[in-house]
């Protein structure tokens, strides 16, 4: 317990604060309404269990080792986000409050965007590598220990996932005016875009 607790509370600050993930789950709850919640909120944690099981087979460590493997990351998710940002600012009022309703496929695209952002995050993948195991008695069992810990970094990601993506899917439902979600459109897009500049910029920890 004297482990657990204060990685309880180094991951809460931790997530609390938006990165590129946050800020697309905002984005696209906003666009497509309270029922984007789930697909996004899965997509986040199956996202971060991808990550984290990367990083425990050793992909963290490599990555911090290599620069190549680390840049061909980085501009997968880069480029991805800036792609994103731009096709959110393009997105007319219209197709944008009824797109979910419309496609039935709205819900895989969903799903399929914050898995992709969060899984492909190179530093998501070695912050598992270099966090976890700041948290580890070396004078018990490690595996199980990072069970625990994973698990709840998980449970507390998609906690923090959730509260966002309903938030925002709360406000998008009472966003009725084009202007309004026009230019939400363009904010969304052009913090989406900033996300990508600024993982295109990411260098690796020593």
């Amino acid at each position: 317990m004297e482990l657990w607790i204060p990685f309880v509370f180094a991951a809460t600050l931790i997530l609390i604060i938006p990165g590129p993930t946050i800020l697309l789950v905002i984005s696209q709850a906003v666009t497509h309404g309270r029922r984007s919640v789930i697909p996004l909120v899965i997509g986040v944690l199956l996202g971060d269990f991808t990550a984290m099981t990367l990083s425990l087979l050793g992909l963290g460590a490599l990555m911090s080792a290599s620069a190549a493997m680390f840049t061909s990351f980085k501009w997968i998710g880069a480029i991805y986000l800036v792609y994103l940002g731009i096709k959110l600012w393009k997105l007319s009022p219209e197709n944008s409050s009824g797109q979910y309703n419309t496609k039935n496929s709205s819900a895989r695209s969903l799903f399929r965007r914050s898995f992709i952002v969060t899984a492909l995050n190179p530093k998501g993948i070695a912050f598992f590598v270099a966090f976890l195991p700041q948290f580890i008695d070396p004078f018990k069992p490690a595996f199980s220990q990072l069970m625990l810990l994973g698990g709840t970094f998980l449970v507390l990601a998609t906690i923090n996932a959730s509260l966002y993506a309903i938030f925002a899917g709360q406000l998008g439902d009472h966003m009725k005016k084009g202007n309004v979600r026009r230019w939400f459109n363009r904010f969304g897009g052009s913090a989406l875009i900033g996300a990508g500049i600024f993982t295109a910029t990411m260098q690796r920890t020593s």
